[in-house]
């Protein structure tokens, strides 16, 4: 037998396995559940796309039912940022991503694991909440500076579903009632910013009727490429936060030149450019600043709230479509309502991995770096999702002769969901407090002796003159 035959018998071999591996994980769907009751929300006034959706199934078969699945119609594994789960009265549900016997390979699918199963002839009733990214494209993409910013949203008209399901309706909310156009399955009609579709009724398993909607969005179309976030703990009561933030605005591009006179006299509120937007800090952040890589930017206002500080930041020019800026901002907490020292001696931090930068917004890379305090031992760490654990680093810092451990970590596709406590428990002796105390004595001490030694000795080559002779 030649090599080449040989190799091809064993790709033929690898390629059966891993689709006997595929098979054998894969969800097979319940042709028992059917949906009885299926109402959605579908808010576009942002750029983020808002699904909500209450879902009454029912077990028509013989035999108790456990789980629901919750699919969506198109490959959507870059564009679902978030989704959550809830029974009736608000009990989260676990759902996790499955792959499904008999359906494509572009649809993706959430198994929901259901509080307690669903008796033969009994209804359940869930609740879902789902949040996309990218999923608006600017329509046309290049417009002027004047120009208003059209989008495009491509969905489904049904709720697509491996069930059968009986009764539908989806309302979707537009930012305005500057509707170019929309698709008009009927029954369809349209109210102020609400385009109500439905209701459907009888309608079968992976069905797909597509939904289009063009219309004015001049929401801020503002997103975080890139979010570096750094918390250095401190044993002396202080947290220290930094934030290096990259920003682009993302909606339509700016077609032609800029003009800097008609942008001063457009007094228009509705424009798709960015001024300025809010943060929020927290209520006991102090020494805030904000600068990018030219200095301080003194364009910035700080209002503290009851329960926050809110800070409006201003780059130092508008943002319009293509058009991206970056900085740093940075700030200082306590450490009490953050850190916690456990009857065992254990120490718990809890800080957000994640943290409020703008309303709506749509982060693609974070990367969070905790620096912990000098000596610590028995690191645990626990997320509130799942993250990609970067391997930890060490840093220096003043007077730092043995490092700080640094835990690391990265996600993509985050928005304000995400916005989540990170819970790190870790040992750490009392006696490390003295420890930069006694750096700096030491320090200090041999300054002086060196001092001293300098003072008192003499260094220099010619002879003092009561040594002269005569």
């Amino acid at each position: 037998m030649s090599e080449n035959k040989k190799i091809e018998i064993m790709w033929k071999i690898l390629i059966f396995c891993l689709f006997f591996t595929v098979i054998n994980s894969a969800e097979v769907v319940n042709k028992n559940v059917i949906n009885r009751k299926v109402v959605r929300s579908i808010d576009l006034n942002s750029q983020l796309v808002k699904i909500s959706g209450t879902i009454t199934l029912e077990n028509a078969g013989k035999e108790a039912v456990g789980n629901y699945l919750i699919g969506f119609e198109r490959d959507l594994q870059g564009s679902i940022a978030y989704i959550t789960v809830q029974d009736s009265l608000k009990t989260p549900l676990k759902a996790g991503r499955v792959a499904v016997v008999g359906a494509g390979t572009t649809e993706v699918f959430y198994n929901v694991q259901l509080k307690s199963n669903v008796e033969p002839g009994k209804t359940a009733t869930i609740l879902y909440e789902v949040v996309l990214t990218k999923a608006l494209p600017p329509y046309p993409s290049s417009i002027t500076q004047k120009e208003k910013q059209l989008v495009r949203y491509f969905g489904n008209h049904y709720f697509y579903s491996p069930y059968y399901t009986e009764y539908q309706k989806t309302d979707v909310l537009v930012s305005s009632r500057a509707v170019e156009t929309y698709s008009k399955l009927k029954p369809v009609s349209q109210t102020d910013s609400t385009i109500s579709y439905g209701p459907y009724e009888k309608v079968p398993a992976y069905s797909i009727d597509h939904m289009t909607i063009h219309y004015e969005n001049n929401a801020p179309f503002l997103t975080v490429t890139r979010l570096e976030r750094t918390i250095e703990v401190s044993h002396w009561g202080n947290i220290a936060i930094e934030e290096a933030i990259e920003i682009k605005h993302t909606g339509a591009k700016l077609k032609g030149p800029f003009s800097r006179y008609d942008y001063q006299r457009d007094t228009s509120s509705n424009h798709h450019s960015i001024k300025s937007y809010k943060t929020v800090l927290p209520a006991l952040a102090h020494s805030i600043y904000y600068r990018d890589m030219n200095g301080n930017i003194s364009t910035s206002s700080v209002k503290p709230k009851k329960d926050y500080i809110e800070l409006e930041l201003r780059p130092r020019f508008p943002l319009f479509g293509g058009w991206q800026s970056s900085y740093i901002l940075g700030y200082s907490v306590p450490s009490y309502p953050y850190l916690f020292r456990k009857s065992n001696g254990e120490f718990v931090l809890n800080v957000r991995l994640l943290d409020h930068v703008f309303d709506d917004m749509a982060v693609e890379e974070l990367e969070t770096n905790i620096v912990l305090p000098v000596g610590v031992s028995n690191i645990k760490v626990k997320t509130p999702y799942e993250v990609k654990r970067l391997p930890d680093g060490v840093a220096y810092k003043y007077l730092d002769n043995i490092g700080r451990t640094v835990i690391r970590a990265s996600k993509s596709n985050l928005v304000e969901q995400h916005i989540q406590d990170i819970e790190i428990t870790y040992g750490w002796p009392s006696h490390m407090l003295l420890h930069e105390p006694v750096l700096v004595s030491i320090a200090l001490f041999l300054t002086f002796i060196i001092v001293i030694i300098y003072v008192r000795l003499d260094f220099s080559i010619r002879k003092p003159e009561h040594a002269k002779k005569d």
